[in-house]
């Protein structure tokens, strides 16, 4: 052939012989289908066992299909737990604001005024906020003490309310009677006398000449139609001691201490009635043996907790046979209550010296209050038969079983006082 030269020969031959791009190819491509075949059969292979694989989507097998979602469904737990989660904080949010509710309308009263009806209400002198609201409170004037004082505090008239006797109404809302309150009390014809526990009628009768009272305390106190002292055991007492009750009693302008006297034995009736008598009895006491040893309680204990204790003392002496040493005693014969004691009034040999005689005085030497007559009528069991006055306090007492612990106890109340000055040892708030 025309231009067929030696070279073009060979070059010829080396391209015939030389493979191709598809023959380097194909072992990988053959390998391709082989894998593809192979999982085409094994989805077939998991359809038909039920594995749960497969699904031929659009040509292309064995693709898991896309599980369910979860807490979808309305009986889902954890829908259940956020629905109860709100109603619960619902119900808190509900009962806060009905509580916030109650409390503001408990406090402003936006429901209430004036009241009706009429109560008289005697402030005592001095009397905190909290005091007033518990005399409102016990007379029926408010509703509540406590937010009668936190109505008071808020509004800030805590110091404008003034104390004397005023004419309020039932049921009062707390501005309307914090407004009558704060007010000059009206003038009214009813007085007030306080009868002191434990004074005798000769302390008393100072006390109702001072109120205004007509008439002679200690004349109107020698008998009345209104109590017959037999019924007690008192058929030898000469006066009504021991028999008028003290309290506070509220009287008309023009009364009388006969109108007075009346109100304090009724009292006593109703009081007396109450205390339980039977431990006396059983020490084959009289209810007016319990009067005569209330009166001495009365005297002797200066701290509440004290009376049936020093009620005990008087017992086991009385039962002893040991004279009972009440210096009170005598003071009341001699109605001397102020003054020093000497020793030539302890040395007269009158009904009223304890410290001569055994036994109970022949009367009371006042007229006690309802705890002193508890006391007396159930006292403490003890062993105890002395008592004296424990130094730097307030009226407190040593108790002792024998004579010996109670000279120690003496000796101390001795030495404290001759260290005051020859001053009583005691150390109560001015």
């Amino acid at each position: 052939m025309p231009g067929d030269r030696p070279d073009d020969r060979r070059r010829a031959r080396r391209e015939r012989d030389r493979p191709s791009a598809f023959e380097d190819a194909r072992p990988q491509i053959e390998t391709t289908r082989r894998l593809l075949a192979e999982r085409r059969a094994q989805a077939r292979r998991d359809e038909a066992g039920g594995s749960g694989r497969g699904g031929d989507r659009g040509g292309g097998g064995g693709r898991r299909p896309r599980a369910p979602r979860r807490g979808r469904g309305p009986d889902d737990p954890g829908r259940k737990d956020v629905f109860r989660r709100r109603r619960i904080a619902a119900a808190v949010a509900a009962g806060v604001v009905l509580v916030g509710l109650w409390l503001l309308v408990s406090l402003f009263q936006p429901f209430k005024g004036e009241g009706q009806g009429e109560v008289g209400v005697t402030v005592p002198s001095g009397s905190g906020i909290g005091e007033i609201g518990d005399l409102l409170e016990r007379e029926g004037v408010i509703s509540s003490s406590l937010f009668f004082e936190l109505r008071a505090r808020l509004a800030g008239s805590g110091e404008e309310l003034k104390s004397g006797t005023f004419t309020l109404a039932e049921d009062m809302s707390y501005v309307a009677a914090l407004e009558a309150l704060a007010a000059a009390p009206a003038p009214t014809d009813v007085l007030s006398v306080t009868v002191p526990e434990g004074r005798a009628r000769s302390e008393v009768a100072p006390i109702v000449d001072d109120a205004g009272l007509e008439g002679d305390y200690q004349k109107a106190t020698k008998s009345s139609n209104e109590l017959d002292v037999a019924d007690y055991g008192a058929e030898d007492a000469e006066t009504l001691e021991g028999f008028l009750f003290p309290s506070t009693y509220e009287l008309k302008r023009n009364a009388s201490a006969e109108d007075l006297v009346e109100k304090q034995l009724e009292t006593f009736q109703q009081e007396f009635e109450k205390v339980d008598l039977s431990a006396a009895e059983e020490a084959n006491l009289t209810p007016y043996d319990v009067l005569i040893i209330a009166s001495m309680v009365e005297r002797e204990a200066m701290i509440p907790e004290e009376r049936p204790l020093v009620a005990s003392v008087i017992y086991n002496r009385l039962r002893e046979g040991i004279p009972l040493g009440i210096d009170a005693t005598t003071r009341f014969e001699l109605d001397n209550w102020t003054e020093p004691l000497v020793e030539s009034d302890f040395e007269a040999d009158t009904p009223y010296n304890t410290r001569l005689n055994t036994g109970l005085p022949p009367g009371p030497i006042g007229s006690p209050g309802r705890d002193s007559m508890e006391a007396a009528a159930n006292p403490e069991e003890s062993d105890f038969l002395y008592y004296v006055v424990k130094p730097g306090t307030c009226g407190e007492h040593v108790f002792t079983e024998t004579d010996a612990e109670f000279q120690v106890a003496v000796d101390e109340y001795n030495a404290a006082r001759e260290a005051a000055g020859f001053q009583s040892p005691t150390d109560c708030p001015e």
